[in-house]
């Protein structure tokens, strides 16, 4: 489940970052940022589940700066 979860929230990803590159516009960075923070979350918790401790608390670590981040860009905006 968390795999498919992952395989989703970065294809999203993906097609928000292309339509960036492609029209030179930022508009939808925020939810860009979201969801590559969403997926921050997903591997922090495969992460957690295999035992690598670490590497699992830099993902969650990462998580929550993109989620203020893209929070942050989400009310500037």
């Amino acid at each position: 489940m968390l795999k498919i979860l992952r395989y989703v929230f970065s294809t999203v990803v993906l097609i928000f970052v292309l339509y960036g590159f492609i029209t030179r516009s930022f508009a939808y960075q925020p939810f860009m940022i979201f969801f590559l923070g969403l997926m921050m979350l997903i591997i922090g918790l495969e992460e957690y589940q295999k035992g690598r401790k670490l590497i699992s608390w830099v993902s969650l670590g990462g998580f929550l700066f993109a989620m203020y981040v893209a929070i942050e860009g989400f009310i500037l905006n």
